[in-house]
């Protein structure tokens, strides 16, 4: 999983690409960790993303909890089918997907 980061002007992004699994996860922590200590909101950016195991949904939960409660922005693009496997794991609310709304 190559997990890249740029920090620009106005935001600091974070891009995964491939699978997010717990071989990984020690790339997207150390990332997670780097952008949370600057001032900018962060952005991370699944939409490369193959896979995302739970390893890879906690972090980013983790990730999102850490910044609201610095008052910062964590926002983050994922595709329909990541979005899925999260709510699939339980994870109702996650970076970068709708909560589900509707009927009972």
């Amino acid at each position: 999983m190559p997990v890249t980061t740029e920090r620009q002007e106005t935001q600091f992004v974070i891009r995964i690409e491939g699978e997010c699994s717990v071989g990984s996860a020690s790339d997207l922590k150390a990332a997670l960790i780097e952008s949370l200590g600057s001032d900018l909101p962060v952005e991370v950016d699944l939409t490369g993303v193959d896979e995302l195991g739970i390893c890879g949904v906690q972090l980013l939960w983790a990730a999102e909890q850490e910044a609201a409660q610095r008052n910062r922005a964590l926002i983050s693009h994922a595709s329909e089918s990541i979005a899925s496997e999260a709510r699939e794991a339980g994870f109702d609310h996650f970076p970068g997907t709708a909560r589900e709304t509707g009927g009972v």
